[in-house]
C-alpha cells in the first residue's frame, strides 16, 4: 500500500475521533466536498455537512488501500462498519491535495 498523505492521515484520524476542528484544519478555506450527490464549498458548508449529513451514524472505518492517480491526487480505499443500512460498506473517497491541504474530497 502506497504511504497516505499525512493530511489525509490527519482527516481519518480527526473523523474517527470526532474533532471536527481537526478535521476542518484539513481543508483548503475554498476547498470543495461531493457527499450523496450534494455539494459543499468552503469551510463553513464542510462543517455543516460534517454536523448533519456525515454524523447520521456511527461507524468504524479501516483504509484497505491508498492509490496514487496523479499529482496530488489518491483514491482510499475504506471499509466501514456501523449503523447505517446494511451495516457493511467498502467505500473509495477520491482526494485532490493543493498546499499540503484537501481542495477536493468526492465520496
Amino acid at each position: 500500500m502506497t504511504t497516505i498523505p499525512d493530511v489525509i492521515d490527519r482527516y481519518y484520524k480527526a473523523s474517527a475521533s470526532g474533532d471536527l476542528d481537526t478535521l476542518l484544519a484539513c481543508f483548503q478555506p475554498d476547498a470543495h466536498v461531493r457527499d450523496e450527490s450534494h455539494d459543499y464549498e468552503g469551510i463553513a458548508e464542510i462543517r455543516g455537512w460534517r454536523e448533519g449529513v456525515a454524523s447520521r451514524f456511527t461507524y468504524t472505518s479501516e483504509i484497505t488501500r491508498v492509490e496514487p492517480t496523479g499529482d496530488q491526487e489518491y483514491v482510499v480505499s475504506t471499509h466501514l462498519e456501523g449503523d447505517f443500512p446494511g451495516g457493511v460498506l467498502d467505500l473509495d473517497q477520491r482526494f485532490t491535495l493543493a498546499d499540503g491541504l484537501i481542495a477536493d474530497l468526492s465520496i
